[in-house]
């Protein structure tokens, strides 16, 4: 038998641990509730988020569709836009979950024609130079319109430079190659596309096969190369998908 001071060592040990087992667990306890009222807040807040987003995809998709409430010849162009070109942006590796102001941007591309007085913008015949200037204001407009609208955020500079071209060439700021953002040189592909599968008053539409050979034609000159290759892998029935879906 151990002596008693033993028994006593041992006892007080063992009381010890009992209470450093409780904190323990009373710790752990404490961290689990934490945890459970973070994971509570960041639901909450990603609902906020979730709705805010599609309250601010609302209000976009609202004046969009008033813009082109002005032409019904051109009807869902901004719709069929806006799919192509999320799609060409995926395709280019662009992650357009996590940057919903690029969709938001390719909507409101042409937000700038409600300052083109209306004998211009549907004039049947071809523009006078100073007539094709005014048109080519229209980026400038829209960008003005919307320079405080804070959520749209890149998607302004789609508005603003969707008319750009690759070799510099083209609207209104003779940006060339990389000086173009991004997402406006994807939606310069898809705005092409839209172009030449619709309908115009001075032709007809194009299939989505003819209308490949076109955009590959002018890679390097009006498109960025590295968009025409995403652009390439996307199949045509993909794109004639997307169109069905808006009819």
């Amino acid at each position: 038998m151990g002596a008693p001071g033993d028994e006593d060592t041992v006892a007080s040990l063992r009381a010890q641990l009992e209470r450093i087992e409780r904190q323990a667990a009373a710790r752990q306890h404490q961290l689990e509730r934490y945890a459970a009222d973070l994971r509570e807040v960041f639901k909450q807040e990603r609902s906020r988020a979730l709705e805010l987003r599609e309250n601010y995809k609302a209000t976009v998709q609202a004046l969009s569709n008033a813009v082109e409430a002005r032409d019904a010849y051109t009807g869902k162009h901004a719709e069929r836009v806006t799919s192509y070109g999320l799609a060409l942006a995926r395709a280019r590796g662009i992650d357009t979950d996590s940057r919903p102001e690029i969709e938001f941007g390719f909507l409101l591309h042409d937000v700038g024609k409600i300052g083109v007085p209306d004998a211009i913008l549907f004039k049947p015949e071809p523009l006078s130079n100073e007539e094709f200037a005014m048109i080519a204001q229209h980026p400038v407009i829209g960008s003005e319109i919307l320079r405080d609208v804070d959520f749209l955020g890149e998607g302004k500079l789609v508005v603003r430079h969707h008319h750009e071209r690759w070799d510099g060439q083209g609207y209104p700021d003779r940006l060339a190659g990389d000086e173009i953002p991004l997402p406006a040189r994807v939606f310069a592909v898809a705005d092409a596309l839209d172009a030449l599968t619709s309908d115009r008053p001075y032709r007809p539409a194009a299939g989505f096969e003819a209308a490949r050979t076109e955009i590959r034609s002018n890679s390097g000159t009006q498109f960025d190369p590295d968009v025409v290759a995403a652009y390439e892998s996307v199949a045509d029935e993909t794109f004639a998908t997307l169109r069905e879906g808006l009819a």
